[in-house]
């Protein structure tokens, strides 16, 4: 055989096939990313929580700033025992300031845990615990047995080893040795509760990451997402734009988004 025809072919062969990969490999891309409208999300809860697991807590907060313009993140004195990004659904627990000798006061907290499950975010208000582990890592031990995704404290918590361990991300007011026996009293599960000044109540979606933790109420979740994921697509394209260009105000003007 003539080797240059041989190896013409050889070439054609190459592109056809590297022309046929590409094409599958947009044909996946394309599929993975078409985005869902809000009904659709409403419809689907479990995909509306797997996509807030991938957009950023900064974008949900802008989202729900634009559209409601309320304040509805919680303060820098939320912070994570190691960086964190997680989304799921408010199981909330309410702890009341009450000394006590009562060997039950705090049964009800514990019920609360085992009633949850996977995608669960155990969020809780401790009445005046800055001082106070409202957790450790007993039942934090137990939340990621479940499947929880998360924990949010409005108070301290305890057992860090542990629990970084596991790898069980928790975000609260800071690390403290203290104990909640004996101190406080189970004020109730899945009721409202003010944590770090944001109202939760329970299957608000939590949305958390290195940036800190915003809190989406349940009956807007899928129009907060769908804006969300908008503000994204937004900030991540205008990253080469600025690195191309070298200007800020020409990718503000390009984009409409700072």
């Amino acid at each position: 055989m003539n080797p240059i025809l041989s190896s013409s072919r050889a070439r054609i062969a190459v592109a056809i096939a590297i022309v046929y990969a590409t094409s599958l490999t947009i044909t996946h891309i394309v599929h993975a990313d078409t985005p869902k409208t809000a009904a659709q999300y409403s419809a689907d809860p479990a995909a509306m929580l797997e996509a807030y697991r991938h957009v950023e807590a900064a974008s949900v907060s802008d989202a729900i700033e634009q559209v409601f313009h309320e304040k509805r993140y919680m303060s820098h004195h939320m912070q994570s025992i190691f960086p964190a990004k997680f989304a799921g659904t408010a199981l909330t627990v309410k702890l009341v300031k009450q000394e006590n000798h009562d060997a039950d006061a705090l049964t009800g907290m514990l019920k609360a845990i085992d009633s949850g499950g996977p995608g669960s975010v155990y969020v809780m208000q401790v009445e005046d615990g800055a001082d106070i582990a409202g957790m450790g890592g007993l039942m934090g031990t137990a939340m990621f047995a479940r499947g929880f995704a998360g924990a949010v404290i409005d108070g301290g918590v305890r057992d860090l080893p542990q629990l970084k361990k596991i790898g069980f991300p928790v975000y609260s007011t800071g690390p403290v040795p203290s104990t909640s026996v004996g101190h406080y009293r189970f004020g109730g599960m899945n009721v409202p509760v003010d944590c770090d000044g944001v109202k939760v109540s329970a299957n608000d979606i939590i949305v958390a990451d290195q940036d800190g933790v915003v809190v989406v109420p349940r009956e807007h979740a899928a129009e907060i997402l769908v804006l969300a994921q908008k503000l994204d697509n937004s900030e991540h394209s205008m990253y080469p734009f600025i690195e191309k260009f070298h200007s800020i105000e020409e990718a503000v003007k390009q984009f409409g988004r700072i």
